[in-house]
């Protein structure tokens, strides 16, 4: 009796030894579990980071030959940032305008465009004889920008698609070039600096806006440029090139560069 109750216990114990190793096995680990984390809600800004085109701690250097990559082809999801009505109080599109300097029948690039936020505050500098060249890299972007020119009425907007490395402008085509929250989007910049020089015409301005490292909003923090790392980028690509002083943007720096000498 006591031997047939020994082995019941026994056959018992061995089943749930067997049971247990078996839910163990199955059972998923920690990363199994977790589920996936969601996609990183859109910047304030891209159009351009605003292309909106992955890029440091603050107070390092970037590499040349690093961009900071993002995927800007759901347009809607980043008009509602990039045309919120609230981003005219800090990035004062009217006194952006007044540092390029423009003059009616000029032709300037906007490059990295996005949504065509500047496209109305570009046409009306240049005028109906004036040309702007919306650039931007999604070919998503480029349509939205033209219905967007379409439905204002901007006969002087012209919206491409180009490559990364390349803003497809001709030899001295240019007076002109804005590049709003987009030159940290670009990789091997002195290369494309290079480029926007063959493209500029004599007397002719280049515009770089971004953030500054202390900012609120804008790309990671060490994926942001130094103004000094962008006028020697500059510099390299056969620009001159000098922090603009005086300017009251709160959240972002401008660069001006022209044709040497």
């Amino acid at each position: 009796m006591h031997c047939s109750n020994w082995l019941k216990i026994a056959i018992a114990s061995l089943t749930a030894v067997a049971a247990c190793a078996k839910n163990h096995e199955a059972a998923p680990g920690p990363s199994a579990e977790a589920p996936e984390p969601p996609p990183d809600a859109p910047p304030a800004v891209h159009e351009h980071e605003h292309h909106e085109h992955g890029y440091h701690e603050h107070g390092h250097q970037h590499r040349h030959g690093a961009g900071y990559q993002m995927d800007f082809s759901e347009v809607e999801r980043f008009a509602a940032h990039f045309d919120d009505p609230a981003r005219d109080a800090w990035q004062r599109p009217r006194e952006v305008i007044e540092h390029l300097a423009m003059a009616p029948g000029q032709t300037v690039a906007d490059i990295g465009a996005g949504t065509g936020y500047f496209l109305s505050y570009l046409s009306k500098a240049v005028g109906d004889a004036g040309k702007v060249l919306a650039l931007d890299v999604e070919e998503n972007m480029v349509r939205y920008m033209q219905e967007r020119a379409k439905k204002a009425g901007l006969a002087n907007v012209t919206a491409s698609s180009v490559a990364p490395d390349d803003p497809a402008l001709p030899a001295q085509s240019v007076d002109r070039v804005l590049i709003v929250n987009t030159w940290h989007h670009i990789g091997e910049r002195p290369a494309y600096a290079a480029k926007l020089a063959r493209a500029l015409r004599a007397g002719g301005v280049i515009l770089i806006v971004d953030f500054t490292l202390e900012s609120d909003m804008g790309p990671p923090r060490d994926h942001r440029l130094a103004p000094d790392q962008v006028i020697a980028e500059l510099t390299e690509g056969g620009l001159q090139a000098a922090l603009v002083k005086g300017e009251q943007l709160p959240k972002q720096y401008v660069v001006r560069a022209t044709l040497r000498p």
